[in-house]
């Protein structure tokens, strides 16, 4: 059964929680391991913290997640400005990708966001987007989909 799921918040810090904890409920309920679920709810937060932090003009930012049988993915959107996809192709495909100072207050969310999700990938129109895809497995048999009916989505929308 497919899952899709949509939010849009206010650019404000404590949206990022609100995201992980209507979003870690819907993927602990499906019955994803915690190992993926952890790795979505971690990578999302860093999305959700750039939107929050670059998202301007706009007052939000959007969450639209799909939930289908092996995968998930994310995305994260605002109207602010998109990073500068050469040299995002440039620091993640060299050899040593180099890290931020210890000091350093920012600078990892896209190296964390790559590590734990199969794919990252970025769009700029028509709104900035970040989309974060992960293969995921679960852990609850019930809900590895005996049933061979095709089962219509289930949607939630808080907006």
């Amino acid at each position: 059964m497919d899952t899709v799921f949509s939010i849009s918040l206010p650019r404000q810090a404590y949206t990022v929680a609100v995201v992980r904890d209507v979003l870690g409920a819907i993927l602990r309920r499906s019955g994803l391991c915690p190992a993926c679920v952890d790795d979505i709810l971690l990578a999302s937060s860093e999305a959700c913290a750039n939107a929050v932090e670059h998202g301007g003009p706009s007052p939000d930012y959007e969450v639209e997640v799909e939930l289908a049988p092996g995968w998930c993915e994310l995305q994260i959107s605002h109207t602010g400005r998109a990073p500068d996809t050469a040299a995002l192709v440039q620091r993640f495909t060299s050899e040593h990708t180099p890290l931020p100072g210890l000091e350093a207050e920012s600078g990892r969310g896209i190296l964390l966001m790559r590590y734990l999700m199969d794919e990252v990938d970025f769009s700029g129109e028509p709104r900035t987007s970040v989309i974060l895809r992960k293969r995921v497995t679960t852990c609850d048999p019930a809900g590895s989909g005996s049933d061979s009916r095709r089962h219509s989505p289930v949607r939630f929308a808080l907006l």
